[in-house]
């Protein structure tokens, strides 16, 4: 299923035998001209589709005017991408990276910084959970403490302490007095799309208060859009301390940023962190874009719809094929469809039928359309899934729902 070929590109990704030379919208067209219905958006990257008109006049604009300067000078349109985040958030600072792992690598030294400028230099640990994942450096590989991505890079690095997953008593058996925060993803993208119970959340910002810790939200994957607001711990009624973005933020361009109050944030002084690279001038003009058509009205009511809309009808699906799905998880439009067959099964099904999904842990397979997607791409993504799973059951296709 898949292959790696003669390449020079180190072989780190068992890559699809699949390439596309254009996309429009919700589709990608590969080389030989077949169309490809997109819900794997770049896995939630490209949140408003390919080539959306605005981002692409945006870049095209900045491209012919600059394209990176130092950040020892002012960023004119990075301070008001900044003041755009922050007036939208519980943030007072942001920190532009290139990516949600150097957004969380910011953000767990924050953390660590905060207590050290007060002068508890030993409270350095950071409590994370199961099922988690943060990236791919080696702070947040050990952040994420998955043994299969670990494995073969040395010792994890040290101050992390993982609990089970939504476990509120094994979080409070888990402060000490090394401890500095507590790091939880809205809900567990890679994970298999997992929440835990809204009182969970609730609990982890009271128990920080309580401490003196800082809660630390990752909305690498969450954030922008991808839940049904701007960000995903609106709708938990919970505000954090620190928070992370990347992936949609720029809509397809590299971006990545960390956000944090005024009192998290005290200990970040000049020279204490930095970037070559972050908050690059074609970068920020991507991320302002992707903000104006966020924060258009009617954006995130649209988000919802669709949420609704392929819930209903992927909730149908599984109705008539029980022997290949056996449950619909998620918010907005990060959608786990959890598979009785394994997963890996179901994405290259689908991918037969011109669909293109991607896997998660829990053996779920993720949708993750573009949130411009509309409803005749919405029917046709369960018509698709409908084949699949009767040609991974045996049995004749079957009729989608009509509602």
């Amino acid at each position: 299923m898949t292959s790696v070929a003669a390449t020079h590109l180190l072989p780190v990704f068992a890559r699809v035998d699949l390439s596309f030379e254009r996309g429009e919208g919700a589709w990608l067209i590969a080389t030989n001209g077949d169309r490809y219905l997109d819900f794997t958006s770049g896995v939630a990257v490209n949140s408003l589709g390919h080539v959306h008109p605005h981002l692409v006049k945006a870049l095209q604009e900045q491209a012919a005017k600059l394209w990176h300067m130092s950040n020892l000078f002012k960023s004119p349109d990075g301070e008001r991408l900044a003041a755009r985040l922050c007036e939208q958030s519980f943030a007072d600072y942001v920190f532009f990276a290139n990516s949600g792992a150097e957004a969380m690598e910011g953000a767990i030294k924050i953390t660590r910084k905060y207590h050290a400028a007060k002068g508890h230099s030993e409270r350095y640990r950071i409590i994370t959970f199961e099922g988690a994942f943060h990236g791919r450096t080696l702070a947040t590989l050990a952040a994420t403490g998955s043994a299969k991505y670990l494995d073969g890079f040395g010792p994890p690095m040290d101050g992390f302490d993982q609990v089970p997953f939504g476990d509120i008593e094994a979080v409070k058996k888990a402060i000490g007095p090394h401890t500095a925060g507590i790091l939880v993803e809205p809900v567990q993208g890679e994970g298999g799309v997992r929440t835990a119970p809204l009182p969970f959340y609730k609990a982890l910002r009271q128990l920080c208060d309580d401490n003196g810790l800082l809660l630390v939200i990752d909305e690498v994957q969450t954030g922008m859009g991808r839940t049904g607001d701007l960000f995903a711990h609106r709708w938990l009624g919970v505000t954090p301390d620190v928070m992370s973005l990347a992936k949609a933020l720029g809509g397809g361009f590299p971006i990545g940023a960390v956000l944090a109050t005024a009192e998290a944030a005290s200990g970040m002084t000049p020279g204490s962190h930095g970037s070559t690279f972050g908050g690059n001038p074609l970068a920020v003009a991507a991320a302002n874009a992707v903000l104006d058509v966020m924060l258009a009205p009617g954006f995130f009511d649209h988000v919802r719809k669709m949420s609704l809309l392929l819930k209903q009808k992927l909730g149908a699906v599984l109705d008539r094929h029980p022997d290949v799905i056996s449950e619909i998880r998620g918010e907005g439009l990060l959608i786990g469809v959890k598979a009785v067959v394994p997963s890996g099964d179901l994405v290259a099904a689908l991918r037969d039928q011109k669909l293109l999904t991607v896997g998660a842990g829990d053996n779920v397979v993720r949708f993750l359309p573009p949130l411009i997607v509309n409803e005749s791409e919405i029917e046709q993504s369960v018509e698709m899934l409908d084949r699949a799973c009767a040609a991974l059951s045996g049995g004749p296709a079957k009729q989608a729902a009509a509602s």
